[in-house]
This record gives C-alpha cells, structure tokens and sequence, in this order.
C-alpha cells in the first residue's frame, strides 16, 4: 500500500516547464484529430457515395504509401535536432489538411485528393512520432518516463471522449469537412507549443560514416528483431494494432450505412468508453509499484485481446450502442493501462542513439501492417459482410497474447 501512495505523489509532481510545452503541444493536437474522428471515412461514405471497398482501400493505401515514404526519415532524423522536425511536420500537416475543405469549397474534393492526403500525413506522422519519442527520453529523468507516458495516455483518452461527439454535432451543424478543418488548426497550435520549449538542443553527431547509408534504413528492424525485449513486443502490438484498426471501416459502414446509425451516434459510442483509458492510464503506475512492470504489461495485454470479438454482435438500435460502448469500455481500459506501461518499456529498452530509427522502424512496421490488414479485410468484407470480417478479425486477435514477451528483460 506504501508504494502505492509513494507511486501517486511522484504523479501528480511537475515534470517541468520544457515538458509542459510538450505536453500541451500533444494535448492540442490530439484534440484536433480526435475531433476529426474517421473524417476521411465519413466525408468518402457521406460525400463521395463510398463503399466498404474503397473505404477500406482509402485507409489502406494512405498507410502503406505514406509509410514506405517514412522510411528513409528515421535514420535521417536521428542524427538532427528533432524539435525543428516537429515544427515542420506539424506546419506540413496544417497545410494538407487545409487542401480538403479547401477543395470541398470549390466543388473540386475528390478521391484521389483525400488518397493523396492520407499519404502525406501517414508519413508526416509516423516522422512526427519518431522524433516526439526522442524529445521526451532527452527532456524527463529515467524515473519520470512511466509518469511523462501516463499523462499523454491519459491526453489521448481524454481527447478520443470529447473529440468524437463534437466532431459528429459539428458535422451535422457545419457540414463533413469542418472538423478537418479543425485539425489542421490544431497543429498549427502544436508547432508554436514546440517552438515554446526553448533551451538549447544539442545537434546529435554520427559517430561513423557522415552520410546517410542503405544500412541506417534498416538499422532499426535489425534492432527490434535482434532484441529479446522489444521483439516479441514488437510482434504483438503490431499485428493487435493492425486488427484493430482494420476492422474501424467495417464498423463505420455497418453502423452508418448497415444499421442507421446517425453520425453523432457513431461518434458518442467511441467516445464515452475513453473514461475507461483515462481509468487506465491513471492505474498504470500504481499497479506497477505494487506489481510490478512486466506483470502489468502480460495481464493488460492479454486483457485487451478478450474484447474485439464483440463488436461483431452489434445490432440497431440502444441495445448495439450499448453493446458497443460496453465493448470499448472493456478494451480502451485495457489498452490505457498496457500503453502506458508498454511506451516506458520500449524508451527504456532502447539506447539514446537508436531512439528514432528504432521507433520510426515501429511505425512503419504497424502502418503497412494496417495497410495490409485493412485492405484484406475490406475484400473479406465484400464477399461476407462487414459483421462476418470483424468477428474473424476478433477471433485472430484472442490469440495474440502467445506473442507476449515471457520474461522480464528490462531487469535481466
């Protein structure tokens, strides 16, 4: 019990002034997309007459395009001052995203334009993230990354409850583009959050050779697929990820378009199970003083594996929102408390030097993962059904707790 209380006063402490511009910088910016909840896949079902098919090739082909455009980025960015990166990937995604309803505006919105834009920010991102991790190990104590991981788990989930809802009534009111409108906004914002950071940032030197070689492309997997630790960790959220994601079309054309479903309903049905990420990311750190890391990571990540195969239940009516809320409560608890554990586990597990190849490798890795699998599943659903593709989808996912790492590396 003492730990407990110990974990929760080094919780609530400050992490700093430095942080706290980042911390903002995310909050701002997470809101903002949040808000634009599957704005692609709406705007192509409610504007463009898309089916389940092309929704699922919209996802799928952004993904996979934007992440072999990333590849090269990681090596490149390691060895570059990366708050200067983020700022310019942020201001990239600003002006994307301002091309929709820009476009929308003058009739001239169309599908190649949103393919086209989902691959620019797929690749902005997976950039983004990257150089966002090795920012975070550089500005906060070892002790505080547990602590600095919740916070931004508990951001998302905050974000993810009252984006959607919004996003859906402001649709309604304003029309299918405002909300992409927002999130461009919003990164706007983030990029002036960073640039507030201040302090010196010391530029990384190579130790080797100065250029960039085919090596450092690959430098990062050969990491992951080498380390005991990060490996199976690696394999489980990867492929977790990627189900997971595929099956987001599938339920928005079911709901939407199968079932009746009015947007907002869609949107308020994944946005009130969020108190449950917001429950998980504040019970992470007590529940590792008392139990535990690696304890936490295994229960959390085979927890999480027990709830997708539900949502292929969902029917009309209150009864399937509240099926699917109840779903989603389960699962986001799960995957707070497992995202936040997991995120300190790999910053601690991977060396200052390698940060951002190794997590730009991990993104890219779970981008064409979710490419594949969202553009499989789509076919899948085109021959049986939404439904039938999300159960089967929910069925591999039961499995993937084999995949978990058995021993703890971390204190080996």
């Amino acid at each position: 019990m003492s730990g407990v209380l110990m974990s929760g006063r080094a919780g609530s402490r400050s992490l700093g002034r430095r942080f706290g511009w980042l911390w903002a910088a995310y909050a701002v910016s997470t809101f903002g997309t949040r808000l634009a909840f599957d704005a692609f896949a709406l705007i192509a079902v409610l504007v463009l007459d898309a089916g389940p098919a092309q929704v699922a090739l919209l996802a799928a082909a952004g993904l996979a395009v934007g992440a072999v455009v990333a590849v090269p980025l990681g090596p490149w960015v390691e060895f570059r001052r990366k708050r200067p990166v983020m700022v310019a990937t942020d201001l990239v995604r600003c002006a994307v995203l301002l091309s929709v309803p820009v476009a929308y505006a003058f009739g001239r919105l169309g599908f190649v334009q949103l393919l086209v834009v989902s691959v620019v920010m797929a690749a902005a991102d997976i950039t983004f993230r990257a150089a966002a991790g090795s920012c975070l190990k550089a500005l906060v104590r070892p002790e505080d990354l547990l602590t600095a991981n919740g916070r931004f788990e508990a951001t998302t989930w905050t974000a993810t409850m009252l984006g959607p809802p919004v996003g859906g009534a402001a649709i309604g009111v304003l029309g299918p583009v405002v909300t992409v409108a927002v999130d461009a906004v919003s990164h706007l914002l983030s990029a002036l959050g960073i640039r507030a950071i201040g302090g010196g940032e010391p530029r990384p030197h190579r130790t080797g050779v100065p250029r960039l070689r085919a090596g450092d492309l690959l430098d990062g997997w050969r990491y992951l697929l080498t380390s005991p630790g990060l490996r199976p960790l690696f394999l489980n959220t990867v492929l977790v990820n990627g189900l997971i994601m595929a099956t987001a079309p599938l339920l928005a054309v079911l709901m939407l378009a199968g079932l009746g479903f009015a947007p907002w309903q869609y949107g308020l049905a994944f946005a009130l199970p969020c108190v449950g990420g917001l429950i998980g990311s504040r019970l992470a750190r007590p529940l590792v003083a008392r139990f535990g890391e690696h304890r936490v990571l295994i229960t959390s990540g085979v927890l999480r594996a027990c709830w997708p195969v539900g949502l292929a239940f969902v029917g009309p009516g209150v009864g399937g929102l509240v099926l699917v809320m109840a779903v989603e409560f389960g699962l986001i608890t799960s995957i707070g408390v497992f995202n936040t554990v997991f995120a300190t586990r790999r910053l601690e597990l991977t060396p200052a030097d390698r940060v951002v190849r190794t997590l730009s490798a991990w993104a890219v890795s779970g981008k064409l993962a979710t490419a594949a699998l969202t553009a499989l599943w789509g076919l899948l659903a085109a021959l049986t059904g939404p439904r039938t593709a999300i159960a089967m989808a929910g069925a591999i996912v039961l499995a993937t707790p084999l995949l978990l790492p058995r021993h703890d590396h971390a204190s080996a």
